[in-house]
């Protein structure tokens, strides 16, 4: 069980048993001594695992509580990480206590989430989201990557829809997401929809994945993503929310009146890439739809593209602090949390918890969203 909780973890031996206090994990894992209850904890609190599993005669079936759209076709589940479940269950709690509020307090249910089918035309419906987001060309252009993500954030948040932007497990930056494991995640709900975004991915990536999930909760189809740009997994709720996603970023009618035949499709591909701030692999796999380039010229592309370093995978570290939080806590959901605090709705404790801030850090946090 020590086993495989260090490697659920992902971590080497010798990483570990170079720590204080986890000295002697080597003895521990080929059964020449045993850890004492304290060591057990520390050691249960370094790999992120309950203390109780380690009881276990063998290890548990850990599933994901949503469904998991990145296992492609006749391929085994992939791996899920102490870290991405933490941050599901956090999401869940949270989502979990919004809604009640927004119960209580007598709020309309949100008449966008669920309000399509697989069905339904999937540009139609791209066309809609940009629609009520009232998201416009003047929305992108000149802007930078960062200030791109930042008001698609805010458009979101505005329709009532919790919007998550992290690259850590809540503020603790030695816990890191990967894109690897997985890009973004939905949790529909009539008052409370979430959507995730896993911060460590390229600015241009986060775009599409906030679209992406955006797609999943007019869907009404909760799910964990794990897309390699265009290549969703083989389902049709992944391939729906792909496609709505592309013409929500990049409508048709506007890619074709941008779009010149005259100039080298690496050179087009790269600048209406930056003019609707999504990545090129986008901008290409779109031009593909609608016939403006060949499969063998998308092939090319796509190699190209995906081989560059075009922007450096960042999550929201470093700047203010508290800036940060509008991205890892979400402004909408805080705001509430916030107000049922100070209202005596709830206890301070209890806002600590929810959000991840405690003392000092939430009442100074408070006083700038108010």
């Amino acid at each position: 069980m020590i086993v495989w909780a260090r490697e659920r973890a992902d971590y080497e031996q010798q990483d570990l048993s170079s720590r204080s206090g986890l000295q002697k994990l080597p003895e521990w894992e080929s059964g020449i001594s045993y850890p004492t209850l304290k060591q057990l904890e520390h050691f249960a609190n370094t790999v992120h695992v309950p203390l109780g599993f380690l009881f276990l005669r063998e290890p548990p079936d850990v599933k994901l509580p949503i469904a998991d759209f990145r296992t492609l076709k006749h391929t085994s589940p992939r791996k899920i990480s102490p870290n991405l479940l933490d941050t599901l269950w956090m999401m869940q709690r949270r989502q979990a206590w919004l809604s009640d509020r927004l119960v209580e307090i007598g709020a309309d249910k949100l008449p966008f989430v669920g309000s399509t089918r697989l069905g339904d035309d999937p540009n139609k419906v791209g066309r809609e989201m940009r629609r009520v987001l009232k998201f416009t060309a003047d929305d992108t252009p000149n802007r930078t990557w960062k200030d791109a993500v930042r008001s698609l954030r805010i458009k979101i948040e505005n329709l009532g829809v919790m919007a998550v932007i992290n690259g850590v497990v809540g503020n603790n930056n030695s816990r890191k997401l990967t894109v690897e494991e997985f890009r973004g995640f939905a949790l529909p709900d009539e008052y409370a929809p979430l959507i995730f975004v896993n911060g460590a991915d390229a600015k241009s990536a986060q775009m599409f994945t906030l679209a992406h999930e955006l797609a999943h909760i007019w869907l009404g189809e909760e799910g964990l993503s794990g897309f390699e740009l265009l290549n969703p997994g083989d389902t049709d709720v992944e391939r729906w929310c792909d496609r709505a996603a592309a013409e929500f970023l990049v409508p048709s009618l506007e890619l074709k009146q941008h779009w010149m035949s005259d100039v080298p499709e690496t050179q087009i591909v790269k600048k209406l890439s930056q003019q609707f701030k999504v990545s090129p692999v986008v901008i290409a796999r779109r031009a593909l739809d609608h016939q403006l380039i060949s499969q063998d010229t998308f092939s090319e592309l796509y190699q190209s593209f995906t081989q560059r370093d075009f922007e450096k995978r960042s999550g929201e570290t470093g700047g203010n602090f508290y800036q940060t939080q509008n991205f890892r806590v979400g402004k909408f959901f805080a705001t509430h949390v916030v107000r049922a605090a100070m209202e005596g709705q709830i206890g301070f404790k209890k806002a600590y918890a929810l959000t991840g801030l405690n003392g000092g850090t939430f009442q100074e946090y408070a006083r700038q969203i108010q």
